[in-house]
């Protein structure tokens, strides 16, 4: 028996950048917009294949957009694909995405407590020195920009957030100078 390996890459997979080639083997365009996804032609394949996917049961585009995701290298076009899919509205069932999705919580739960914070405060009339405003808009601790905001109920300047006083309630937290 003899083996021989097949070896795949950009010199020998096409590049399909055709929407039309793209829905007729939407397998292959996967396959080329993994191989080719560092080239000059990636955001065209990676359009053909969004495109071809609307043209696939709803299931099934699912599965194929999954394949692309894994296969893509993190940088300019895994970012123009997760673009495109999201504009599209396809949404993955992938553990990446629900983590992508969770940071995406996360970080709008951070900035609308950081928006407390400073709503609170300019609904007192309070001002907030640029110093001020940008930590609070800088800090990505929920917790500590929760506390501040029921600071912000009672504080007598900007900088008192900053500061454990007596009226906290409970104990002084490690890390409060956020």
């Amino acid at each position: 028996m003899v083996v021989r390996p097949l070896v795949l890459g950009p010199d020998n997979v096409p590049v399909v950048e055709n929407e039309r080639q793209a829905a007729q083997d939407v397998p292959l365009a996967v396959f080329s917009a993994i191989t080719h996804s560092k080239g000059e032609a990636a955001p065209a394949i990676l359009e053909a294949v969004a495109a071809a996917l609307g043209t696939l049961d709803p299931d099934t585009a699912v599965i194929f957009a999954e394949y692309v995701e894994a296969g893509l290298p993190e940088g300019a076009a895994r970012s123009r694909w997760r673009a495109l899919m999201s504009t599209l509205g396809y949404f993955f069932r992938s553990e990446a995405a629900e983590q992508v999705r969770e940071e995406g919580r996360e970080q709008g739960a951070v900035r609308q407590a950081a928006r407390t914070v400073l709503n609170i405060l300019d609904h007192r009339g309070i001002e907030v020195p640029e110093a001020a405003r940008a930590r609070i808009l800088g800090c990505t601790d929920i917790g500590l920009l929760e506390l501040w905001s029921l600071r912000a109920l009672s504080a007598p300047d900007a900088e008192a957030l900053f500061t454990p006083d007596a009226g906290d309630a409970g104990a002084p937290r490690a890390g409060d100078g956020g």
